[in-house]
């Protein structure tokens, strides 16, 4: 059994323990024990993989392995990593061994809770090791369906309508997808689903990838908040709780950043390079919407939320230029947007279950009731306006000097148009610090504890891969960019 499998086969392991034990004591052993297994795995697997690099094995993917799974339409369970994969993996099993600490108190339904949190993990890391578009597709909705019941039963507010909301969309964006993936299959010759073997092929007539790229790339999109198609996002964000909010917006909205570069663009350069532009142009709105639309919140989930919304089309918006370093900051944009916006959703939620408030116009003097989660809030505020040292700046730096490599006044002009993002979540981050953190406390929060034990954990880790990928990121930047070159390759000559 190729070990990669193991990603699948621990929360499978961990769905059945969950099922037969009982106990909150027990739950809580089993989520600990089986998301500490996935961190351990990730953590082992981006050594492996640095091993192979610096050993001289210079294979597109690594550690591939495959079994035919419907021979008919050539569906076949194909996995294996690249260093972009490799960074998706580690990010996620970091997000789901966090969110298990930021959900310790969760007291309805626990059991219920952790199993669909558990398949919404096992879709997330299924994912990002499958290299067949059918198999792909097939963990994609794994990791989509339990989202509904997640929101609907366990969230807060309008849940219902917000569950309801987010799941008609991204159906909807799952049918435009299914749709492109069958097209790019007989376009192709209907020979293969796998996705490296379609990249040499390059034989899907022009004509046909001028169909299948818009349907691919809005499908995905629409899960990576693409504007217009972005609506979703708030609500879900808003109604969903703590942990889920953390993988919703970590981990679940990279799959579109992600889908869209691996099969959109990498398996359709050629109506990628004619199309892009109306994309760029979408994206770029994505981009300054997001972000003037979280000034005007009142609530912190939906000001995180249209932060995120901001965030992630600026990735769309730097896979879409196609040049290395665009891509490679896309990249490492995913990863620091899932670190610090987990980490905001985390705070919320222990602010939010202690002041039973997240309005914004309720909440003042916070440092001194909770130093601890104040001081972490102002961390993640300065990660996510790219304050240097932090992840922020260099994934939004890293997109912006390969954006402007593109010499002509269109790409230079939107690039521009995107650095205004970084001055307006300046002035919504550093209001919201000065209203909620400072000035007179609240009466009625003066009797408010600071941070129990597991939930320090579950900030401390997240603080610390933070500050750890803006200090040290040349390592994990290489390993990036050494995968994405051979797929840019074609796309830049």
């Amino acid at each position: 059994m190729n070990f990669l499998s193991l990603f699948v086969l621990i929360p499978l392991v961990m769905l059945a323990a969950l099922w037969a034990v009982r106990g909150m004591n027990a739950i809580r052993g089993v989520m600990v024990a089986g998301s500490t297994a996935l961190l351990a795995l990730s953590i082992a697997l981006t050594g492996m993989y640095l091993t192979e690099r610096a050993g001289g094995n210079t294979a597109e993917m690594l550690f591939m392995a495959d079994m035919v799974w419907y021979a008919p339409l050539n569906i076949h369970y194909s996995v294996g990593v690249d260093g972009i994969s490799v960074v998706m993996l580690l990010l996620s099993a970091i997000i789901v061994f966090t969110g298990t600490f930021a959900s310790w108190q969760m007291k309805e339904q626990t059991k219920e809770y952790f199993l669909w949190f558990t398949l919404l993990s096992m879709g997330v890391f299924g994912f990002f090791i499958s290299i067949d578009m059918f198999t792909m597709f097939m963990f994609y909705e794994i990791a989509l369906i339990p989202m509904y019941l997640l929101i609907g039963v366990w969230g807060s507010g309008r849940k219902e309508y917000a569950a309801m909301k987010l799941t008609l969309m991204l159906m909807g964006g799952s049918a435009f997808l299914l749709i492109g993936i069958l097209g790019i299959y007989f376009g192709s010759g209907a020979t293969t689903m796998n996705i490296l073997e379609i990249a040499q092929l390059h034989n899907i007539p022009f004509a046909q990838q001028c169909i299948w790229f818009p349907l691919t790339f809005i499908g995905f999109g629409v899960l990576g908040a693409l504007f217009p198609f972005h609506t979703w996002s708030p609500d879900g964000h808003a109604s969903a709780p703590t942990a889920v909010s953390m993988l919703h917006a970590g981990v679940l909205m990279k799959l579109g950043g992600y889908g869209c570069f691996r099969i959109a663009i990498c398996l359709m350069p050629e109506a990628a390079t004619e199309l892009s532009w109306i994309f760029l142009i979408l994206t770029a709105i994505s981009v300054v919407y997001g972000a003037f639309s979280a000034c005007v919140q009142t609530d912190l989930k939906y000001i995180n939320a249209y932060s995120s919304v901001s965030h992630c089309g600026l990735v769309l918006f730097a896979i879409l230029m196609m040049t290395r370093t665009a891509v490679t900051g896309a990249v490492l944009q995913m990863l620091s947007h899932g670190l610090m916006t987990a980490l905001f959703f985390a705070l919320i939620g222990m602010i939010y279950g202690r002041t039973h408030t997240r309005d914004i116009r309720e909440l003042s003097g916070l440092m001194k009731v909770m130093p601890f989660l104040s001081v972490c809030y102002v961390i993640a505020g300065l990660a996510n306006l790219g304050l240097p040292g932090l992840s922020g700046f260099v994934a939004e730096m890293t997109i912006f000097v390969g954006s402007f490599q593109h010499t002509d006044t269109f790409h230079r002009v939107l690039t521009i148009v995107a650095t205004t993002s970084i001055v307006i979540t300046a002035v919504y981050i550093l209001r919201l610090v000065g209203k909620i953190l400072y000035g007179t406390p609240n009466e009625a929060h003066l009797k408010l504890t600071d941070a129990t034990w597991d939930e320090r954990v579950a900030v401390i880790s997240l603080i610390v891969c933070v500050a750890g990928l803006g200090l040290a990121p040349l390592w994990i930047s290489d390993m990036i960019s050494e995968s994405v070159l051979p797929m840019v390759a074609h796309l830049i000559k």
